[in-house]
C-alpha cells in the first residue's frame, strides 16, 4: 500500500465519523432529542414515528425554546448552553454538543423553535451535514425537531437496522425509561407504526413517582415492590426493589439513573444482581428501578458519547450501598408472596362442565386405593432442628373428609390423590401464612388464613429454612453435628480430596466432618445433626462439585453460600414425605421468622396466596 498524505478530515466526515458513536439507531436519535428537550425545562414532550424511526422522527416540546440567532450554533459541533468551564460540574443530561450535528450529518434535520418572548418561530435546515440559513416559520412556543430519512447520507448504516417493528419497540423503551426519572412531564409516542403510547403527568414525589413507574411497569409492580432509601457518605440511593418472587426472564425491567441520567451500567447490574443472590435463581432477573444521586464531581458520565455508561469515583461504596440497602429492605419486609402467582393460579383455573371430563388413568384414578407409606421414621424427620422434642411416632390424619381424619383406618386411603385434613387451630389464623389445614399429594400443604387460602411446596420452603441455617452458623456457632458409627468412605479423584481437605476446618462449622483417607478418597466422621439421614456420598460428591467450579484465590469464603445451598437441597424434606399438623405449623411459623422465606435457594416460589375475593370471583360471587 502506497503511503497516503495527511489531509484535514471535511467538518462533515467528522460529524459522521462522531454520528456513528452517537447515533446507532432511530431510538438514539429519540433518546438526543427527548433529552434536550427535558434539559429545556419541558413539561410535554410528543415523539411522531414512520417506517421504525427511518423514515420519520418528529420530537415537539412546549420548553424554553432557542433564540433565532444561536439555531445555527444549535447544530454545529462543540456548541452547547448546558456546560460551565468546569467538566466534571455536569447537571444536565446533555453537555458534549455532538447530537444535532451528528444527526444532520446522517439525516435530512429540520429543526423549528421559538423562546416565549419571541414574535415568531424560527427553522434552520441540515441536510446531509449541509446547512441553510435560519429563516421565519409559524409556530407556539418551544421546539421542533423533525429528522426524516436517517442514515441517507450513510445507507451502508440502514442494513444493520432491524424490522420496523423491532426498532418502534425500542424507541418505547428509551422513552419509558427517561420517562421514569421525570414524572413531572407528559410524554406520547404516536405514528403509522405503532399505537398511540399515553404517560401522563404523575407529579414530583413518591407517590407520583411510583405512579409513574407504574405506567410503565404495569400496576402489579406496586403490589410487589419495596420502598428503597438508604445513605452513605455522601451517596444517596432511592427507588423500588421488586420482592423476589416478582421476577422475569431477563433484565429489561430493570432501570437505573445517576443524578437522573438513565444508565445502562455493568457495575449497577452486578451489584443488583449480588443483592439477589440468595434469593433468585441464576436465569431470572429482578425488577428494580433504583435512583443514585451524588456529587456531579464524583461520578463520570463522559465515558461514552452515548452517555450510558459512568464511571464511579468509588466503584466499591456504589456497589456496597445498592446490595446493603436492597437486601435490608428485603429482610425488613417480612414474607410476601408475587401477586402474579395468584393471577397465574386463577388462569389455570377451568370452570366445571367447561370442557369434558378425561378419563382418569389407572394411577390416578381417585377410587383406586394405594397403600399409604409407612415408612416413617423418627431419626429422619425433617423438622428436628426446629422442634426442641423429636416428633412422636407414625401418625394418623391422612383422610379425605373430617369423618376419615377420625378413622384409625388411614392406611386404606389413597396416598397421592388424597388430603391430610387438619383441625384449625383459629388462633393461627392470624398470622401471615395462618393454619395448616391439609397436605395434599404429599408434597403442598395448604393453609387458610383469615382472608386468604396459601398453598406452600413443602420441599422448597424448608430448603429455603435449612439454607438458612447453614448459613447463620458461619457468623455464630457451629451446628452440631452427628457422629457416624462407622465413619463412610467416599471415592474422589485426588485433585477433589485436596479440595476438600483444604476447607475442611470451615465445612466443619457446618456440622460436616471430614478428613482425607488416602490419595483419593474421603473419611465422612460427622454430618449435620439438622440434615438427619442423608445419602452422604451423593453429598460429598456434589460438594466436591461445588467447590471445583466455584473456588477462587480466596479461598472457600467466595463459594459458602454455593456450599450451603448444597447441603440444603440434601438436608431439606422431600416431595411425598407425609407431615402431621404440628409439622406443617412448624413449618409455616418458620417462614415467617426467615427472611427471604418466600423463595427457595433457587429462586422458585416457595408459596402463593390467593385471596378470597380472588375465590369468589372464580365462582361469580363478584
Amino acid at each position: 500500500m502506497s503511503w497516503m498524505a495527511i489531509k484535514l478530515l471535511t467538518e462533515t466526515i467528522i460529524n459522521q465519523i462522531a454520528a456513528g458513536e452517537v447515533i446507532e439507531r432511530p431510538a438514539s436519535v429519540v433518546k438526543e432529542l427527548v433529552e434536550n428537550a427535558i434539559d429545556s425545562g419541558a413539561t410535554r414532550i410528543e415523539i411522531v414515528t414512520a417506517g421504525g424511526g427511518k423514515n420519520l422522527i418528529r420530537v415537539t416540546d412546549n420548553g424554553s425554546g432557542i433564540p433565532s440567532e444561536e439555531l445555527p450554533l444549535a447544530v454545529a459541533r462543540h456548541c452547547t448552553s448546558k456546560l460551565t468551564d468546569d467538566v466534571h460540574d455536569i447537571r444536565a443530561l446533555g453537555f458534549r454538543g455532538e447530537a444535532l450535528p451528528s444527526i444532520g450529518s446522517v439525516s435530512r434535520l429540520l429543526l423549528r423553535s421559538r423562546p416565549a418572548e419571541a414574535d415568531s418561530g424560527f427553522e434552520v435546515s441540515v441536510h446531509g451535514g449541509r446547512l441553510d440559513e435560519p429563516r421565519p416559520t409559524p409556530m407556539n412556543g418551544g421546539t421542533i425537531a423533525e429528522v426524516r430519512d436517517l442514515f441517507f447520507a450513510t445507507p451502508a448504516r440502514l442494513k444493520f437496522m432491524k424490522t420496523d417493528r423491532a426498532e418502534a419497540a425500542a424507541i418505547s423503551d428509551v422513552v419509558k425509561r427517561i420517562a421514569i426519572a421525570f414524572p413531572h412531564i407528559r410524554f406520547s409516542i404516536a405514528g403509522s407504526d405503532r399505537t398511540t403510547l399515553e404517560l401522563a403527568a404523575t407529579g414530583l414525589g413518591s407517590a407520583g413517582m411510583l405512579e409513574r413507574i407504574s405506567q410503565v411497569l404495569g400496576r402489579e409492580f406496586p403490589e410487589n415492590a419495596i420502598a428503597i432509601d438508604a445513605e452513605r457518605e455522601g451517596v444517596r440511593l432511592t427507588g423500588f426493589a421488586g420482592i423476589p418472587a416478582f421476577n422475569r426472564a431477563n433484565s429489561l425491567h430493570q432501570f437505573a439513573y445517576v443524578n437522573g441520567r438513565p444508565v445502562r451500567d455493568k457495575q449497577i447490574w452486578g451489584a443488583i444482581r449480588g443483592a439477589y443472590a440468595d434469593v433468585i435463581s441464576r436465569d431470572r432477573h429482578p425488577v428494580v428501578v433504583l435512583f443514585l444521586s451524588l456529587d456531579p464531581a464524583l461520578v463520570d458520565v463522559n465515558v461514552h458519547p452515548a452517555k450510558a455508561d459512568v464511571r464511579f469515583r468509588d466503584p466499591g461504596l456504589v456497589r456496597g450501598l445498592i446490595v446493603g440497602a436492597i437486601r435490608e429492605a428485603l429482610g425488613q419486609s417480612g414474607i410476601r408472596a408475587a401477586t402474579s402467582g395468584a393471577e397465574a393460579m386463577l388462569n389455570s383455573f377451568r370452570l366445571g362442565g367447561a370442557e369434558p371430563a378425561r378419563p382418569a388413568s389407572p394411577r390416578h384414578d381417585w377410587r383406586s386405593p394405594l397403600a399409604v407409606n409407612q415408612n416413617y421414621s423418627v431419626q429422619q424427620s425433617p423438622f428436628r432442628p426446629f422442634e426442641t422434642e423429636p416428633p412422636s411416632a407414625f401418625s394418623g390424619g391422612f383422610a379425605e373428609t373430617a369423618q376419615a381424619f377420625l378413622y384409625d383406618g388411614a392406611e386404606a386411603l389413597a396416598a397421592d390423590a388424597r388430603a391430610s385434613l387438619v383441625e384449625v387451630p383459629k388462633e393461627l389464623m392470624a398470622a401471615p401464612l395462618g393454619a395448616a389445614r391439609a397436605q395434599i399429594h404429599a408434597n403442598y400443604i395448604v393453609s387458610q388464613t383469615e382472608d386468604s387460602l396459601v398453598i406452600v411446596d413443602q420441599h422448597a420452603a424448608h430448603e429455603r429454612l435449612v439454607y438458612e441455617a447453614l448459613k447463620n452458623a458461619l457468623h455464630s456457632k457451629p451446628l452440631p453435628a452427628q457422629m457416624l458409627l462407622i465413619p463412610e468412605i467416599v471415592d474422589l479423584p485426588e485433585e477433589d480430596v485436596e479440595r476438600l481437605v483444604a476447607h475442611a476446618e470451615t465445612l466443619t462449622r457446618f456440622g460436616l466432618g471430614i478428613e482425607a483417607f488416602g490419595p483419593g478418597a474421603v473419611a465422612v466422621r460427622e454430618t449435620p445433626a439438622m440434615l438427619g439421614e442423608i445419602d452422604t456420598q451423593q453429598l460429598i460428591r456434589d460438594l466436591a462439585d461445588e467447590i471445583a467450579e466455584h473456588d477462587t484465590s480466596n479461598g472457600l469464603k467466595a463459594i459458602l453460600d454455593h456450599v450451603a445451598a448444597t447441603m440444603a437441597c440434601h438436608g431439606s424434606v422431600r416431595s411425598g414425605r407425609r407431615l402431621k399438623p404440628d409439622e406443617m405449623n412448624a413449618l409455616l411459623r418458620q417462614m415467617e421468622e426467615t427472611p427471604g422465606s418466600g423463595t427457595c435457594n433457587h429462586g422458585r416460589p416457595t408459596y402463593i396466596e390467593l385471596k378470597l375475593s380472588d375465590i369468589e370471583r372464580l365462582f361469580g360471587r363478584r
